[in-house]
């Protein structure tokens, strides 16, 4: 399996940035893997906080132990400067892995023509 290959797939089915430091381009790979991770953090956190809110909640009476009710909660969309702000952290996320795979099999490529040329 050629080096482009396996970057692409480390980087799909890992974490954005593991291509880039298989293929020992770490400054690229550190800077997808951080923007990757902040924004996972972002929206894991917030998943968090949301959750923990739906909890304290029902532990106050608020809301009845119905499965009903809590979905109705879940699904409740959250309002104000948290929705963009989650919706810029998808998108980063997204991007950021997306470019990844994309460019750990644009390098790869080129190193795997080099190797070849260079016998």
């Amino acid at each position: 399996m050629s080096k482009a290959i396996k970057a692409a797939l480390l980087s799909a089915l890992v974490f954005p940035g593991t291509g880039h430091f298989f293929l020992k381009k770490h400054i690229i790979g550190t800077l997808l893997a951080g923007a990757a991770s902040a924004s996972l953090y972002l929206v894991l956190s917030r998943m968090l906080e949301r959750a923990l809110q739906i909890g304290e909640k029902i532990q106050r009476g608020e809301v009845q132990l119905d499965v009903a009710a809590i979905i109705e909660l879940v699904f409740n969309q959250p309002t104000g400067t948290d929705v963009q702000l989650l919706n810029v952290a998808w998108a980063v996320l997204i991007i950021s892995w997306l470019i990844s795979i994309v460019d750990s099999y644009r390098v790869g490529r080129i190193l795997d023509n080099g190797a070849a040329a260079g016998g």
